[in-house]
């Protein structure tokens, strides 16, 4: 069974931190591309991050410079690290795995959504 899991998930005051975890099962996700996207009330998707296969990262501006994707292949895991949080950061964040050769294929796989919400 295909299978994006992901946890950590909390409420968090503005200024604090939180890591977000997203562990893939049945199929090879070390040559996967990994993308969080994020959705607010009222919004649409709005992509956040991306890491490749390789390891190389790329972010939108909202999250540049406080945002930080990683990935563990030997866990089969792709974490975010959110740094400097914002209420405009307030969202349900999913990772979205690409496994095709290239980068922008779209998403083959979802994991089910991780509500951040920042608020003092």
């Amino acid at each position: 069974e295909v299978q994006l899991v992901e946890s950590g998930g909390n409420l968090v005051q503005p200024g604090g931190s939180l890591r977000l975890s997203c562990t893939a099962s049945g199929f090879t996700f070390s040559s996967s591309h990994v993308s969080w996207v994020r959705q607010a009330p009222g919004n649409r998707l709005e992509w956040v991050s991306i890491i490749t296969s390789g390891g190389g990262t790329v972010y939108a501006d909202s999250v540049k410079g406080r945002f930080i994707v990683s990935r563990d292949n030997a866990q089969n895991t792709v974490y975010l690290q959110m740094n400097s949080l914002k209420s405009e950061d307030t969202a349900m964040y999913y990772c979205a795995a690409e496994t095709g050769t290239s980068v922008g294929t779209g998403f083959n796989y979802w994991g089910q959504g991780a509500q951040v919400t920042v608020s003092s």
